[in-house]
């Protein structure tokens, strides 16, 4: 990392840093890009990656720190989804603290957890960063219904009433749809078949007038959704 400079870490794809720097490589890249905001927002932005940090110092995907996926999510959206508006920002790098650590959040045992973990970000962060993070934060499911239906049912309806919350989502999707080229055995068929059918959903959320993207950026995610529908296709094709 010390051979490296500012301008050449900048340059890089997310996938590289990550994959030739890990987790150091990811975090320097953050500080970097958002040293570019203004004071206010580097402290709203310094504050909701420590938070992130503490809760989730311990998570780890099969490969790698759940920390990484947090900060790809979130330095997608900022460069390249080129969104500078920091609550969307706060609550990308914020995205699963609720679902994942609900009581630890809320600093204690609440009868309701989710709720009460909700009100601490809105005390902490504002409002509306905490209405962001509740719109991608999966509900408890019914065990009488099919999960990933009410995954995708969940998804339709919680951002059709949010369109900042959609640049998360989507970035959340599409680092998990990366996801898939690492996964081995069983879990890349239960990868595909729980995200395949989400593609047209996020593809028509997208596509709309009032999502806060350029026509540029729609047309280069919708260029990943294609090739998200190719990979899931292959590995549900018979063999």
């Amino acid at each position: 990392m010390d051979e490296l400079t500012p301008r050449y870490l900048l340059s890089l794809p997310l996938h590289v840093v990550t994959e030739v720097y890990g987790e150091k490589g990811l975090r320097r890249r953050f500080q970097l890009e958002v040293a570019t905001f203004t004071e206010a927002g580097r402290s709203v932005l310094e504050r909701a990656f420590r938070l992130t940090e503490r809760l989730h110092r311990d998570d780890r995907r099969s490969r790698e720190p759940v920390l990484n996926h947090l900060l790809r999510v979130t330095l997608r959206i900022m460069c390249h989804y080129q969104v500078r508006d920091v609550d969307v920002l706060a609550a990308a790098l914020l995205h699963d603290a609720v679902e994942d650590h609900p009581e630890e959040l809320a600093g204690g045992a609440p009868e309701d957890p989710t709720t009460a973990a909700l009100a601490v970000l809105a005390r902490d962060f504002g409002p509306r960063v905490a209405e962001l993070v509740g719109a991608v934060t999966n509900p408890a499911y019914d065990p009488a219904r099919d999960k990933d239906d009410q995954y995708r049912e969940h998804v339709a309806t919680s951002l059709a009433g949010n369109p900042w919350a959609r640049p998360i989502k989507v970035s959340d999707f599409t680092d998990n749809g990366v996801g898939v080229l690492y996964t081995v055995g069983p879990k890349v068929r239960r990868a595909a078949v729980k995200y395949g059918p989400l593609v047209p959903v996020l593809r028509e959320l997208v596509a709309r007038p009032d999502t806060p993207l350029t026509d540029d950026v729609k047309a280069k995610i919708a260029g990943q959704f294609d090739l998200a529908e190719q990979r899931f296709a292959a590995i549900l094709e018979p063999s």
